[in-house]
């Protein structure tokens, strides 16, 4: 995958489409991500011993992984993802700027 947990992604098509968060979760075998306040849907719960209300909650559901681009550290615009290696380790870089997203 592209992304990882923690990078900050742009939501590039759906309804939420422009969209900016960072990444909470990330399913490779599924290939989608859970970003923060993007996707975010109606749940009915039943009451709990951590809800002992009960009713409708709100939460992040989850989006495919095609449908979000890293944003470049330099320019805060969406960018593709390179990769080269750098000090015997594989690094993913920013294609508009050169940067690395591998902190």
């Amino acid at each position: 995958m592209h992304v990882k947990k923690g990078d900050k992604v742009q939501v590039i098509s759906g309804k939420d489409k422009g969209k900016q968060g960072v990444i909470l979760e990330a399913y490779p075998k599924k290939d989608r991500v859970i970003v923060e306040g993007i996707n975010v849907v109606k749940k009915h719960s039943k009451p709990s011993q951590a809800n002992p209300q009960g009713g409708i909650v709100e939460q992040e559901a989850a989006i495919h992984v095609s449908n979000v681009m890293p944003v470049d550290p330099k320019t805060g615009e969406p960018t593709r993802v390179g990769y080269k290696e750098e000090n015997g380790k594989k690094v993913r870089v920013a294609k508009k700027s050169g940067e690395l997203l591998d902190k």
